[in-house]
């Protein structure tokens, strides 16, 4: 078992400071036993970036109906009326990323952004700056949680989460100047005034690399790449191996390999 005070030893070790603001992908199971489960282990997020720091996580939502919509991306008639409208307050995270986005987005204080896909919660100091006016149209541009995380010199923590899941290279595929991006356009359900209103969405494809030309395996080689030439630091958090990386420099360091490979 897992204490909290260490845990909170840990991440401190690793390089969580007073006043960060830091974006966790994590994996529970690898991160091993906790005396209080996963709310313990956020306590010791919270300890170690202090009150002045802020805990976000990527929830995204599980939309089964995207794949029963139509050529022009409107949602067959005969589900419709069937499927279940994204609500930020109600809904819940992927289920594909796992379950510690789920436990932070129902942690008393959090705050959620409000565009679906790339939805985003926080709880501290700057969760409403983090997650307010989340635009559905392009949602890991410029302007969005993933923008500020970069903006407030904020940091990612990989918590024992595998490497392809740094949704921060999302943002990077959308600044990367490469042609031939891949662009959806779609019908999404939103809950307004206790009805399902239906919303035209425009976004660059994130569910595979945003160009033919990029591997499959493009952000985990990335990541793999930024830490082989120095980027980041790796410690252990419980019985899991994890890496810290400034958002701010691993970004930059994307979009050019994106740029080199794609462009």
């Amino acid at each position: 078992m897992h204490r909290r005070s260490t845990l909170v030893s840990q991440l401190r070790d690793l390089g969580l400071r007073d006043g960060d603001l830091v974006l966790v992908h994590a994996a529970l199971r690898n991160v091993g036993p906790v005396f209080g489960g996963p709310d313990a282990l956020i306590d010791a997020l919270l300890a170690a970036v202090g009150p002045a720091g802020t805990v976000a996580a990527y929830l995204d939502w599980d939309a089964p109906w995207e794949d029963e919509v139509g050529a022009d991306g409107r949602t067959l008639d005969r589900w419709r009326d069937e499927v279940v409208p994204f609500d930020p307050a109600r809904t819940r995270a992927a289920r594909d990323n796992g379950a510690f986005a789920e436990f932070l987005r129902t942690t008393p204080g959090a705050r959620r952004s409000p565009n679906p896909g790339a939805s985003v919660a926080a709880v501290g100091a700057r969760a409403e700056w983090l997650t307010a006016d989340h635009r559905l149209d392009y949602g890991y541009g410029p302007g969005t949680p993933l923008a500020r995380l970069v903006e407030a010199g904020g940091k990612v923590l990989m918590l024992g989460a595998p490497l392809d899941t740094m949704t921060l290279l999302h943002h990077a595929e959308h600044l990367a100047d490469i042609p031939g991006k891949r662009v959806i356009r779609k019908e999404v359900p939103f809950l307004v005034d206790g009805r399902t209103e239906w919303r035209w969405v425009e976004e660059y494809d994130t569910s595979e690399p945003v160009s033919e030309r990029l591997p499959e395996t493009f952000i985990e080689e990335i990541v793999t790449a930024y830490e082989a030439g120095g980027g980041g630091r790796r410690g252990p958090v419980g019985d899991a191996s994890c890496l810290l990386v400034e958002a701010a420099d691993i970004l930059p360091f994307a979009v050019r390999w994106i740029e080199e490979r794609a462009g």
